[in-house]
């Protein structure tokens, strides 16, 4: 069994870090959390992430349950992305792990011993 197959189905926490396991996804999250956003509105907001992972990382998410995608029937398509209630539900946890990284910013464990 792959690793990440083995954390998948391991535990609870091995699963919600399944659901999140990529430094894009909680930036996704973020980036949609109050707004329906379309596929190059995304692409423009993180403009760091190419559009194969960025639509890979979509569908990931959109399997797990933490974003809706609605499709327009359009000419050209028009494409939107939203959180589902599950995804709404990471902020909390998303924000404190922003607070965690600005209060350890700068950790030093050499700084303890003295």
């Amino acid at each position: 069994m792959v690793k990440n197959e083995l954390m998948k189905y391991s535990c609870p926490l091995g699963k919600a870090m399944s659901a999140l396991g990529s430094k894009w996804k909680p930036i996704i999250v973020l980036v949609i959390k109050d707004r329906k956003l379309r596929f190059g509105e995304l692409a423009v907001r993180i403009n760091v992430i190419s559009r194969k992972v960025l639509t890979d990382q979509l569908r990931e998410m959109e399997s797990d349950g933490l974003v809706i995608r609605q499709e327009f029937k359009e000419l050209p398509p028009r494409v939107e992305y939203s959180l589902t209630e599950k995804g709404l539900a990471l902020l909390p946890i998303l924000y404190l792990l922003e607070e965690w990284e600005a209060k350890y910013h700068d950790y030093n464990p050499e700084k303890e011993k003295n």
